[in-house]
């Protein structure tokens, strides 16, 4: 049922359940799809390959079960309240540990909070999974406004600015006086403002992709410098489409978004290329690396279809990082993180970025680590390790 939390604000209850008739349409246009010819190079230098795209829509056609994924986010409590204007869908799962930190999470594009659902039980109940009681989060998985089952904004200014100033309004709506925050991807650019604003109660943030490394030259002094500066340059010479197309033009690719299924699938398959050549082979060699299996992947994918946001969530590049955005930060400059900063550096991640970068970027770095293993979606593909770097970044923050 429906309850008010302060100031008579509703928190309503969440449950999917969708149409079967949705889900026979998007077989049928699974199965419809007109394909290219093949690339004419055997790497993904001209895009995502064919043989990938083509094993991906038959598994997708024949053999997923959208119920299952339906199932597992059904089994976790979700709810919905109007933020700002806009409705904003998250998961709310509180530990069985008394001692419990609140934590709120926020995915990235092309993710969603799929991509975030194996970690719930390893940080909620770390008893439970080889960890310590003390170690225990309340977790809060939000949906960007745009994507999933949050609403669509209807007006300008959703930013990550924005969003953080949402995920404040969130936790304090939800009667959180101290937390703490994460984040990769997009996420990692909200929990960057959430760090910047440092609304009251938030203790600390916890971030796994240096998002100010895009914003000007970093140091290329060391070795571990210059093999980040290489990567960073290397994306944005061969890997940038997907991030200037819906910095500039998010209305214009979405049309390809919500008309076609495959061609959302390649659109979020082609994204960098560490994680893309993993949930290729899942496809076409059936061999997941860590959690990124076909299922999950088409869970991530399927509700990005079913909601009808290829284009929304696309916009949200051109709120965050189009021209306009980028003009308003250089006429007033952000102020400075002034909570502790963790960071965890994740090998495969798109560039994986040293220490000496991250403290450049935030003078209250309390936290950093480079692990041995994982990609640009860490939470997704090892979940276990992840939780272990959200415990170690938050410990001395209890």
């Amino acid at each position: 049922m429906t309850h008010l939390v302060g100031g008579g604000v509703e928190v309503r209850p969440f449950r999917i359940d969708v149409p079967e008739e949705d889900l026979a349409d998007l077989r049928r246009r699974i199965l419809a799809t007109r394909w290219p010819s093949k690339e004419l190079v055997e790497d993904r230098s001209q895009g995502v390959q064919l043989a990938t795209m083509q094993e991906l829509a038959r598994y997708w056609a024949t053999d997923y079960d959208w119920r299952q994924g339906e199932a597992r986010l059904n089994a976790l409590p979700q709810f919905v309240t109007e933020i700002d204007g806009v409705d904003i869908h998250f998961i709310h799962v509180r530990s069985p540990h008394e001692s419990a930190l609140p934590l709120i999470m926020t995915h990235g594009w092309p993710g969603s909070v799929v991509e975030l659902l194996e970690t719930v039980g390893p940080l909620t109940d770390p008893t439970a999974h080889g960890g310590r009681a003390e170690d225990a989060f309340d977790l809060v998985l939000p949906s960007l406004p745009g994507y999933g089952f949050s609403g669509e904004p209807t007006e300008l200014g959703w930013g990550v600015g924005r969003v953080a100033r949402a995920w404040a309004e969130l936790m304090r709506r939800l009667g959180y006086p101290r937390y703490v925050a994460q984040g990769g991807d997009v996420g990692a650019g909200v929990s960057d403002a959430m760090g910047r604003q440092a609304p009251e109660g938030l203790l600390g943030i916890h971030m796994n992709l240096l998002v100010t490394a895009l914003g000007g030259p970093q140091p290329a002094d060391t070795e571990p410098e210059r093999a980040a500066a290489a990567a960073l340059a290397e994306f944005q010479a061969t890997g940038f489409a997907y991030f200037l197309e819906q910095a500039t033009r998010p209305q214009t690719i979405g049309y390809a978004l919500l008309d076609s299924p495959v061609a959302l699938a390649a659109w979020m398959l082609d994204h960098d290329t560490d994680s893309y050549y993993k949930m290729s082979r899942a496809f076409v060699e059936g061999q997941p690396t860590g959690n990124l299996t076909r299922d999950h992947i088409l869970d991530n994918i399927t509700l990005y279809w079913l909601t009808g946001t290829g284009a929304s969530a696309a916009r949200s590049y051109w709120e965050s990082y189009g021209a306009a955005a980028v003009a308003a930060v250089a006429a007033q400059p952000p102020p400075e993180v002034s909570v502790p900063v963790g960071f965890t550096t994740f090998p495969g991640e798109i560039w994986a970025a040293p220490r000496s970068w991250v403290g450049g970027s935030y003078g209250t770095l309390t936290y950093f680590n480079e692990v041995d293993r994982g990609g640009h979606f860490a939470a997704w593909e090892e979940p276990a390790l992840f939780a272990d770097e959200v415990r170690a970044a938050f410990r001395s923050l209890r």
